[in-house]
């Protein structure tokens, strides 16, 4: 009789943040919190508390300490990711690391390389791949069934007043890294994933109504052809007012024309392919709630769901860190591309 050893993997926390409750949610469904951190004293009291968890101020503290430790999983602020994720490695730990991977594409090929010195595995969180829309486009082109791919849109259109941005790391060249970094790149993930790797870009940035409050752009577009010769645009704003509004891809191929889109990639919007019926999709989980603010779908608990699978069969195809590297090369190329106006 086979047993499932997922109930025996032991786990702990860096950076004890609004996302952190979701992982913690999620690992006492699939294994043992043994441990929690973060550098403000009263936020990891307060988490490991709420989860029955041993309590750290300072990463290498908990990594000397806990040397029961299968996976380290990293939930700090963006630019911080890098360094706690190859700390965690090096300690002999798996790492499962909140998006970004990192901010700059020197500090991925750092984690990389950590990786492959360790012979550890390093995970990255990309939620938004196992949205019941974006699970069935991908079949779709997989299959051929749009043909060759012509052209795409994608469009970003969310809501960050820069009250969100007060008296934290948010909205810092060092620690957030950009827009497409802290807000989007679940969508850049989708359009590599989707679509493939990009050949050349150009674009524009502007930061109209966060001059006070972010060191980059508020607002972007950005023009890309990919490898597989389609070409598209990405228009991005945190401006839209009140509320989020759109967060979209259309793609259009010689067979047919997709949109998916709702808020978050969450609807099957358009449909119209060759010899294919509109198809009856299951729903899909709501947003990430994070109180005067929205994030990406909730999908962490399939996040974990194939992280166990990966840990318990190491031949598992699960997001690896050279295709997560991606992600952070073509954001950094459309940053390079596009100048950030006065």
């Amino acid at each position: 009789m086979l047993i499932n050893m997922s109930s025996q993997y032991k786990f702990a926390i860096i950076g004890c943040g609004q996302i952190a409750g979701r992982h913690a949610e999620q690992i006492q469904k699939h294994g043992q919190l043994v441990a929690v951190c973060d550098i403000i004293p009263g936020k990891a009291d307060s988490f490991s508390q709420k989860f029955s968890s041993k309590t750290y101020y300072d990463i290498d503290d908990l990594l000397k300490a806990e040397n029961g430790i299968d996976v380290v999983v990293v939930c700090t602020p963006n630019g911080l990711h890098a360094d706690q994720s190859i700390r965690s490695l090096q300690a002999d730990n798996h790492v499962l690391c909140e998006k970004p991977m990192a901010i700059t594409t020197a500090d991925a090929r750092k984690m990389i390389d950590a990786e492959k010195q360790t012979g550890k595995k390093l995970f990255v969180v990309k939620q938004n791949r196992f949205n019941p829309p974006v699970v069935f486009l991908k079949k779709l082109i997989d299959e051929n069934k749009l043909g060759k791919i012509f052209s795409f849109q994608l469009n970003c259109f969310w809501n960050r007043p820069p009250s969100y941005y007060q008296n934290t790391w948010r909205g810092t060249i060092g620690l957030d890294g950009g827009t497409l970094f802290t807000q989007f790149s679940h969508f850049i993930d989708l359009l590599y994933w989707l679509l493939g790797d990009v050949s050349s870009v150009n674009g524009i940035r502007n930061n109209f109504l966060h001059k006070k409050s972010i060191e980059f752009e508020d607002a972007g577009v950005a023009y890309l052809q990919m490898k597989n010769g389609s070409i598209g645009g990405i228009n991005y704003s945190i401006n839209s007012n009140s509320k989020n509004m759109e967060g979209s891809l259309t793609v259009f191929g010689e067979k047919g024309t997709v949109k998916i889109g709702g808020q978050y990639l969450n609807e099957l919007e358009y449909f119209s392919v060759e010899g294919e019926s509109f198809p009856q999709l299951p729903r899909g989980n709501p947003a990430n709630q994070y109180g005067h603010y929205e994030g990406s779908m909730s999908n962490h608990h399939k996040v974990y769901e194939h992280l166990i699978k990966a840990l318990d069969d190491p031949s598992y195809n699960f997001i690896n860190s050279e295709e997560t590297f991606k992600t952070i090369e073509i954001i950094e190329r459309i940053y390079n591309a596009s100048p950030l106006l006065a």
